[in-house]
């Protein structure tokens, strides 16, 4: 087994944690409770900073699993599974919210985002003890299914235009799952907080002091921080080529896919960072903007207000998107 998908699936999530709580030791409020459960198929971790009261945090793990219940594509009576085997065609408000948001992003990103690739990612199980590569045949054949605009939605009615249309929710599910973690934080009265998701980071406004959380960006194949944020109130996604892949025959294979072949992007990207309002927004523009390279990727990101980011090249060179730089206090 590789060094790449043992150690460092979790390594993004681990500098996170670690630079947070070494930032902000220091300074925590005495009146502060953090707990962590393996949930969504990875680490997730709450740490509030004005409350001690872990049932807050207890309701917060439940309604992981309630949603995880609803999108997980591996669940065999989630409404995503249900909707590819074509067993309901009517959803749950925060499904079709989140298909919603999901296909604005697939025709903003022309397709390099595409929430109908299951056929594609099915086919890679890089989780897996033994991960091997697909068969050609079948990737490519598989790669003919995905297209977005097969997928018809009608207020909570879902349709589609091809039998062989089937969705994966895994490169935007996180992000929903956190914003509605904030919503359900502020309705608990919590306003300071971190949301982590398996390195998904949502802060909810700032330290009780009134400074702002440190958010440790990870330098790909390294333990160590490329870059650190200063964050209030905002959401910080990376998806990089380290977090969950596999090498053979000297080649790396990660899960970021190029909707057109089925094959792992490559672009001379290693990562790419979205720091934004919206952890839904930033979960999936991490994704589209890694697929999309370097020069697209920025051109998204500049169209569109209040959304920055920070790209990592094959060359550990950083790159930013516009006002990125003037937005954030940033640290080498």
């Amino acid at each position: 087994m590789t060094f790449c998908r043992r150690r460092l699936r979790y390594l993004s999530y681990f500098l996170t944690v670690l630079t947070l709580f070494l930032c902000g030791c220091s300074t925590l409020a005495s009146k502060s409770v953090s707990k962590s459960a393996l949930l969504l198929g990875t680490a997730v971790k709450i740490t509030l900073y004005d409350s001690s009261d872990e049932s807050i945090i207890d309701s917060c793990f439940e309604l992981c699993r309630e949603y995880e219940a609803l999108f997980s594509r591996n669940i065999e009576d989630s409404e995503i599974s249900l909707l590819n085997e074509r067993k309901i065609s009517t959803v749950s408000d925060d499904t079709a919210a989140l298909l919603l948001k999901g296909l604005n992003y697939c025709e903003l990103s022309n397709g390099a985002f595409d929430l109908t690739i299951e056929p594609v990612s099915s086919l890679w199980r890089f989780g897996s003890d033994e991960p091997q590569l697909p068969d050609a045949a079948a990737l490519a054949a598989a790669a003919e299914m995905v297209d977005y605009q097969s997928v018809r939605l009608e207020g909570n009615t879902v349709s589609f235009s091809s039998p062989y249309t089937r969705i994966d929710l895994g490169a935007i599910a996180k992000g929903f799952i956190a914003d509605r973690l904030k919503e359900h934080l502020l309705s608990q009265g919590v306003e300071h907080a971190i949301i982590n998701l398996g390195g998904n980071v949502l802060c909810i406004g700032g330290k009780p002091d009134g400074s702002s959380f440190s958010v440790g960006i990870q330098k790909p194949f390294a333990e160590e921080s490329a870059a650190t944020l200063k964050i209030s109130d905002g959401s910080v996604v990376t998806s990089g080529v380290y977090e969950r892949c596999f090498e053979k025959d000297g080649v790396l294979y990660h899960h970021i896919l190029d909707t057109s072949t089925g094959m792992p992007v490559e672009n001379g990207l290693l990562s790419v960072t979205i720091v934004s309002e919206s952890s839904t927004d930033g979960d999936a523009l991490s994704t589209a903007c890694f697929a999309l390279g370097l020069e697209r990727g920025m051109e998204l990101l500049n169209s569109i207000d209040g959304v920055y980011g920070m790209f990592i090249t094959d060359d550990y060179e950083l790159h930013f998107s516009e006002g990125f730089e003037t937005s954030y206090i940033i640290t080498h």
